[in-house]
């Protein structure tokens, strides 16, 4: 059996300008992880915790406290472009950390990077829908490549959000024409990512690598306002970008087109997946 995490990054709202200091991308990414690895994955994502940040909780807390203890990908992004360079070295000593960890576990990582028009119109709602229904697709192939089954973990929102995006997959299995993820045992679910280690790597991806290298590689010589872009993340897909890569489950289908790992949807530069890999030239 294997899960699937679902986090996201990025907001759903649209750019009225180049000065908006609202995100510039949105990002929703699947880690699917092999329910035999979850809790040796559990364990020693606290044991890199209490390793990087050792100060968080007193030194008298138990495992549990420090599950509790998030280590937020925005927080470990904000480091990565922070002019003290001994900070970033941190930062990416973390990620490095994280990515053995996922590496050693057998995971895989699927979803959908958008980079969203400057100006213009954004449908949140659909985007946010839509690409969860991607990475269930994707999810579903895996799980009939291994034949074996899964159930999808989602980071929670709020009751209305949640309910639109299950209730888009459970009108799709129930359709007349058949269930397209007979694999993934329930609809999507939600959990809060304090209490799943999978959400918190599923976070880190997401925040402190897909977003800000989409960003900067697609919007920052668009964008006048910097909250969300700096030169210090193209040292992200530099040091990581092959590793994240080869995270990927991709697939082809019948007419031998690939299909899964991150796509990317640029509305600024139009540029393809392999921009958020590759090395600086």
């Amino acid at each position: 059996m294997y899960v699937c995490y679902i986090d996201e990054a990025g907001c759903t709202g649209e750019l009225t300008g180049p000065g908006s200091a609202v995100q510039p991308a949105f990002v929703l990414n699947g880690l699917i992880v092999p329910a035999g690895r979850i809790e040796s994955l559990t364990r020693a994502w606290i044991q890199l915790k209490q390793t990087y940040f050792p100060k968080r909780l007193p030194q008298e807390s138990n495992i549990h406290d420090w599950m509790v203890a998030e280590i937020k990908g925005s927080d470990i992004r904000r480091m990565a472009r922070a002019d003290a360079r001994n900070e970033r070295r941190f930062a990416h000593q973390v990620v490095g950390s994280a990515l053995d960890l996922l590496e050693r576990h057998g995971t895989h990582i699927v979803g959908r990077v958008f980079v969203k028009p400057i100006p213009g119109a954004f449908d949140g709602t659909a985007v946010y829908t839509s690409s969860v229904q991607s990475v269930c697709r994707s999810f579903q192939t895996f799980l009939e490549q291994n034949d074996d089954i899964g159930i999808v973990i989602a980071d929670s929102r709020n009751k209305g959000k949640n309910t639109n995006v299950a209730h888009s997959v459970f009108t799709q299995r129930y359709a007349a024409a058949g269930d397209p993820y007979s694999r993934i045992i329930e609809i999507p679910t939600f959990g809060h990512s304090d209490n799943h280690a999978g959400l918190q790597l599923a976070d880190l991806i997401c925040s402190t690598l897909l977003f800000p290298i989409a960003v900067q590689r697609c919007a920052s010589h668009v964008l006048t306002d910097h909250t969300h872009c700096s030169p210090h993340y193209e040292r992200l897909p530099d040091k990581f970008g092959e590793r994240l890569q080869a995270l990927q489950y991709r697939y082809r289908d019948g007419n031998s087109y690939w299909h899964g790992g991150i796509s990317l949807t640029d509305k600024v530069s139009q540029q393809h997946a392999t921009i958020l890999f590759s090395r600086t030239p």
